[in-house]
């Protein structure tokens, strides 16, 4: 169809077994739109800062994604005038069989949160499943960045830890 699909599963964390073999980004994100249908934000990655607008497509795991670079200093502007409150997290890259995982541990308001994806070329591609991916969360919202950025992890009042033991009693 295109080449602009996302198509990713996400997973809680379980351990620390990721961190050693990780090359880390810091990342600040915010939502100038956030509906149901339609998500767009500027992110600020390293040196470089992006506009990315995410169309939800009514099949599990996959939505459209555009990306476009733009400049930085527009970026922290919109960052700082338009989106409330920005996401502020560490993304480490990790390399588990034929993928590339990106771990998410996240700062500020959502402390405590660590999450990972990795992106798939279908639904039902097969990946491999590291030790320290814990319960699947792809399929509930709240564990969209658009969803934490309004309803930050600190106030949901359970931890990491309990949430997944939530997760693997279900």
């Amino acid at each position: 169809m295109t080449d602009n699909l996302e198509i990713e599963r996400k997973f809680l964390v379980v351990g620390p077994g990721w961190k050693d073999a990780a090359r880390a980004k810091k990342i600040a994100q915010g939502y100038i739109m956030n509906d149901k249908a339609c998500v767009v934000r500027v992110r600020q990655k390293g040196d470089k800062s992006f506009l990315t607008i995410k169309v939800d497509q009514c099949e599990a795991l996959t939505r459209l994604e555009f990306e476009y670079e733009i400049p930085t200093k527009d970026c922290a502007v919109m960052l700082k005038t338009i989106c409330g409150d920005a996401i502020e997290k560490t993304r480490y890259l990790v390399d588990v069989g034929q993928h590339t995982w990106e771990v998410d541990e996240f700062h500020g308001a959502n402390e405590g949160l660590i999450m990972a994806e990795v992106e798939l070329e279908n639904a039902d591609q097969a990946f491999e499943k590291p030790s320290w991916a814990g319960p699947e969360v792809s399929h509930d919202n709240r564990f969209f960045n658009a969803y934490i950025a309004e309803n930050p992890f600190s106030g949901w009042g359970i931890s990491q830890a309990d949430l997944i033991k939530e997760f693997n009693e279900e």
